[in-house]
């Protein structure tokens, strides 16, 4: 029997084929991936002669949380994912819920990373977030917050005025993420940028907690708008989105998507922290 292909680079392989991919095939286990607070395994999937990399979280290795007491943790992360697709802007890398080796969870196509080097003006994607001396974000960058830095000091936390950055923001807007860290930001080789770590979202109370803040305020841009007014429509009750949802969060997060985006929609604007709620993750990576 020959050996299964494995898939290219992100971007290159369909994207119903690929949910197939993953929805069907068979997982091995490879290996755990012990930084992560709940069972996070790495895995390989195999199905039609074709093989690729993912990540699977099995419910029963997720650790309660007490603000998020209704469903699970997987079931939104494939909310999310299914969200990122409406926008059309694909920032969420293939994910499906399914059984696996220890029961139902969520598995996530793998996207090897480019580490980027801050301050390294050759590199494709550029430095995404830093830490500068002074009050000012200077010439590329966006202000979010001063952070203590050790010895008294502190130094200005920044991120690139970077679109595919605004994206996410307005993406965790949407879904409400209480966990954007330096961390869940991975730079495709292809120049793509995926966000991961979508478990804590679409509370119906407000808990966006990002390192995003940079635009806080400002106005959305047109594209954001439209992408808006696409997700208003997609999630009228009954439609396919709206059902699948429905599907995987409570009636009362639905219903609460549905408002923040015609929130975002109203005010024209990116989010400002509420001030009711730590605005800022921690650890911020």
């Amino acid at each position: 029997m020959p050996a299964p292909e494995r898939l290219p680079a992100p971007g290159v392989t369909d994207t119903g084929e690929l949910e197939e991919l993953l929805a069907k095939g068979e997982l091995t286990v490879v290996g755990r991936i012990r930084e992560a607070s709940n069972a996070v395994l790495l895995c390989s999937v195999t199905y039609g002669g074709v093989s690729a990399d993912c990540v699977y979280k099995p419910v029963k290795g997720e650790r309660p949380l007490w603000d998020f007491p209704d469903g699970n943790l997987a079931r939104r992360e494939v909310a999310a994912y299914l969200i990122s697709e409406a926008t059309g802007w694909g920032l969420v890398p293939a994910t499906v819920l399914r059984d696996g080796p220890y029961g139902e969870g969520m598995v996530q196509r793998w996207i090897d990373a480019e580490q980027p080097v801050p301050g390294a003006p050759d590199s494709p994607l550029g430095p995404l977030l830093g830490l500068v001396d002074g009050e000012q974000a200077g010439e590329g960058w966006k202000a979010v917050a001063l952070a203590e830095v050790g010895e008294g000091r502190t130094a200005l936390l920044v991120h690139a005025d970077d679109p595919r950055l605004r994206r996410i923001a307005v993406l965790d807007a949407v879904i409400n993420n209480g966990d954007r860290k330096g961390g869940h930001l991975l730079p495709a080789p292809d120049g793509r940028l995926y966000g991961i770590d979508h478990g804590v979202t679409f509370h119906a109370e407000d808990k966006l907690r990002t390192l995003l803040w940079g635009w806080a305020g400002e106005p959305l841009t047109d594209e954001a708008r439209e992408v808006l007014a696409v997700l208003a429509a997609v999630l009228a009750d009954g439609a396919p989105l709206a059902t699948r949802l429905a599907e995987l969060i409570t009636p009362v997060e639905l219903a609460a998507v549905r408002d923040r985006v015609e929130h975002l929609l109203r005010t024209g604007t990116h989010p400002r922290p509420s001030g009711q709620w730590p605005s800022i993750p921690w650890p911020p990576v």
